[in-house]
């Protein structure tokens, strides 16, 4: 039976060799890649790859429903409640 160090060593090996076979593997496959795309006249930009960034939409920003007449500050109604807002109508602090 082998001991731990050996296996040790054993799976380091092996991880060498597979890194190897990898990168030798990757080469091939990019210059298949490579050569199709001359072939084809097929460009970086035609696969999706132009290194552009997606644009995110942003919403606006919603208009204040309530306003605490004391400080000025506001709420649009939505998310967590303000704690000025707590245990209290919201009809008072309604903007009409």
């Amino acid at each position: 039976m082998t001991s731990y160090k050996q296996l040790q060593a054993q799976i380091e090996q092996l991880q060498l060799q597979a890194e190897d076979a990898r990168k030798k593997e990757l080469a091939s496959a990019i210059s298949q890649v490579k050569a199709l795309m001359a072939e084809y006249g097929i460009s970086a930009a035609d696969l999706g790859l132009s290194g552009k960034k997606k644009t995110t939409r942003t919403r606006p920003a919603l208009a204040a429903k309530y306003r605490n007449s004391e400080t000025g500050e506001t709420w649009s109604g939505r998310g967590k409640a303000p704690k000025w807002m707590n245990l209290k109508n919201k009809e008072q602090y309604l903007i009409k």
